[in-house]
């Protein structure tokens, strides 16, 4: 039992480096890459204290050259999902009751490693398994990971010192219990920090976790995994199993020790993984906490009293990075006509003027997307647009998947607000721009907020603070995240709370004490030190 009130060290914000021409930085993740592009891994499950490899492989290749193999790994069966969730109940019952400060000195621990010996491999991991360039893998996989692993811990502190009135006969006290089961953790692709978060933001609070990856994920989770291994997570405490999705949470929501789901992944699975667990809630010891960041079709509003070169820096900021697969991609924007023709005209300056290729060469700003089934989704959107009367390409709109999956950035003007490009997520390089009448700010206002089912992220510009305030109230539920003269994407964990609403998910904001929240369940103790004898009240007597 702790023997002080122990404060853990102040969580700041890990650096962003450069990798500037001739930096040390450089050089090491250049060499990393290198050295892992041309090793082949073989991944396995981590299972309690197993590494469970079944031979039922698949391969791992990477999106800017899908022909070249990096590695494999290994295809759950029902019986490995069983298993894991055995292993997770079993070590719940020494992890739960670990002193949190072991728990915290353990996350922490994984950010010191990250910061340092692992950042090389964790980035290229990413650079290669995703096709991120090296500033969106260092922004991620390096910083934002290290910046959960680090706040977190702080605000578990917080939320264990956030405690009731007492006086001086009663002394009330909350603990924050882990939940009461195991939590299931489902991963995205596209970001190594919210792959890693989601595990280890329940496992800090105490829970033990069965963990499903990105089945295009897996090469960066493995470096994942090391680390936390290296930290010193105990066996069983986040157990790791790939394959079948839909085999994998049917097994896991099927078991009344189901305690809850952290999610970030598509809309239309989440709401489905929500109909199981309704339709099943009689299995259940406890009712599940439900969890879940989803899609987004968010916006950049420019209003007339923008400057536009902030505009388009916005826009292609916002829809470009990474090739546009962020759930807080700028996907559609609003122009006024005023303002249309020199934002048009930087648009193209810029636009023609991004590289793209492999994450190698670090002079690309665009590489490739994930899969093929995502090239070709976004390929038929493209063409599609190219036949419709009411849009028109007017940069990009070209493709070509025989080495990588590679989708030139894509600029498509409507004149439908409505058109499908506007309301539909591609999660991919391709945004659409309606261009208003100036006069019809306020109208315009109210068909952003009506245009999609989503509520993630949006951004406004305006050099006029009226306009600001009146876009910030019609806006209110339009965003989780909204953002003023600056682009929709890049929520700092300390500083931006990141979640939406509506369709966009659950809005528990990762990377906060909400999130955290969710992983506990409160106790309330109350102590008397003088306990009444009598049942007899004063107003009894004559």
């Amino acid at each position: 039992m702790p023997k002080g009130f122990f404060h853990v060290p102040k969580a700041v914000n890990e650096p962003v480096k450069s990798y500037a021409p001739n930096s040390p930085e450089k050089a090491a993740v250049l060499a990393a890459y290198k050295k892992m592009w041309n090793e082949t891994i073989d991944v396995p499950m981590y299972i309690g204290s197993e590494q469970i490899k079944t031979g039922n492989t698949r391969t791992m290749s990477a999106p800017h050259d899908h022909q070249h193999i990096v590695g494999t790994y290994h295809l759950a069966e029902k019986s490995h999902v069983e298993k894991a969730i055995a292993s997770a109940l079993e070590a719940r019952k020494k992890w739960s009751q670990m002193p949190w400060e072991h728990r915290a000195a353990i996350f922490l621990k994984a950010a010191e490693l990250i910061a340092g010996p692992y950042r090389a491999r964790i980035n290229a991991a990413t650079m290669i398994a995703q096709s991120k360039t090296i500033f969106q893998a260092e922004i991620d996989a390096s910083c934002e990971l290290i910046d959960f692993l680090r706040y977190n811990v702080e605000f578990m502190t917080q939320i264990y010192q956030d405690q009731p009135t007492s006086n001086s006969d009663v002394w009330n006290k909350v603990e924050y219990r882990p939940l009461e089961g195991f939590v299931y953790a489902i991963t995205p692709f596209n970001f190594t920090a919210i792959a890693a978060n989601l595990p280890a933001s329940a496992a800090l609070m105490g829970n033990t976790v069965v963990w499903k990856p990105s089945d295009s994920q897996v090469f960066s989770a493995k470096i994942i995994i090391d680390v936390f291994r290296e930290a010193g997570i105990p066996d069983g405490v986040i157990n790791v199993v790939f394959g079948d999705p839909v085999m994998i949470t049917d097994t896991v929501l099927a078991s009344p020790d189901f305690a809850g789901v952290h999610y970030t992944g598509s809309t239309f699975v989440f709401k489905e993984i929500w109909k199981k667990i309704g339709t099943q809630i009689h299995t259940y010891k406890t009712y599940p906490r439900i969890v879940g960041e989803t899609g987004g079709k968010d916006f950049v509003v420019a209003h007339p009293s923008a400057n536009v070169k902030q505009v388009v820096t916005g826009i292609t900021r916002g829809a470009f990075e990474f090739q546009g697969q962020k759930c807080s991609a700028a996907s559609r924007a609003y122009i006024p006509q005023s303002l249309w023709p020199a934002v048009k005209e930087q648009l193209i300056i810029d636009v023609n003027s991004m590289k793209m290729g492999s994450p190698e060469d670090f002079s690309n700003f665009i590489t490739a997307v994930i899969h093929e089934g995502s090239f070709d989704k976004l390929a038929s959107y493209i063409d599609q647009a190219k036949k419709d009367a009411d849009a028109e390409i007017i940069l990009g709109g070209n493709y070509d998947k025989s080495k990588g999956y590679f989708i030139e950035p894509t600029v498509i003007v409507t004149t439908n607000p409505k058109y499908t490009t506007m309301e539909t997520e591609l999660f991919g390089p391709v945004i659409t721009i309606y261009v208003y009448e100036d006069a019809k700010w306020n109208e315009t206002l109210k068909l952003v907020d009506e245009t999609s089912e989503y509520a993630l992220t949006g951004a406004i510009f305006s050099q006029d603070r009226y306009a600001t305030i009146e876009a910030t109230k019609a806006l209110e539920n339009a965003a989780g995240n909204f953002y003023i003269n600056d682009k929709p994407t890049g929520a700092v964990v300390g500083m931006q709370p990141f979640g939406g609403a509506r369709a966009s998910g659950t809005n528990d904001k990762a990377g906060s004490m909400q999130n955290l929240l969710r992983w506990v369940s409160p106790r309330t103790i109350k102590e008397t030190f003088v306990t009444p004898e009598d049942y007899r009240y004063p107003f009894l007597g004559e």
